[in-house]
């Protein structure tokens, strides 16, 4: 028998049940955590990875108490996002993806929130600032400190 014949079709949204589970009680996904997933709903681990790897919401790694997002939208590209960017990386000593050393904010970069008339934008877990100059980012990040 092939070991994939060992696995079943798990219900329609069991893996990304189980994804949202595992982010909910440890804010990312350990490796330990989701190979008891894919072990309890018999699915293959690469269907879970392949599911937590196509969603941005999704990480592997421990991260920040507030996620900053720079949306980098057309819109947004055309009205400064870099140099927004490049302003947080600076102030939070991290490139995208990382987080600072006190676990206190995780950098990201998105490709649109959806908010163009509010070009430049960045994100700050579910707070949208719009509008941006780089003097508001030390303002905003104050808040959030």
């Amino acid at each position: 028998m092939l070991p994939s014949q060992h696995y079943r079709q798990p219900e329609a949204g069991a893996v990304l049940t189980a994804l949202h589970e595992i982010n909910a009680r440890c804010g990312y996904l350990p490796a330990d955590e989701v190979r008891q997933a894919a072990h309890a709903l018999g699915v293959p681990l690469s269907v879970i990875y392949s599911a937590a790897t196509f969603y941005a919401l999704f990480s592997f790694k421990p991260c920040g108490q507030h996620k900053l997002q720079v949306c980098e939208g057309t819109a947004c590209y055309v009205k400064g996002a870099a140099a927004l960017l490049a302003e947080l990386q600076k102030d939070l000593g991290i490139q995208v993806d990382q987080t600072t050393d006190d676990l206190l904010f995780t950098l990201k970069r998105v490709r649109c929130v959806g908010s163009c008339g509010l070009a430049p934008v960045v994100q700050v877990d579910e707070e949208t600032f719009g509008r941006l100059t780089l003097a508001d980012l030390a303002e905003i990040l104050a808040t959030y400190r």
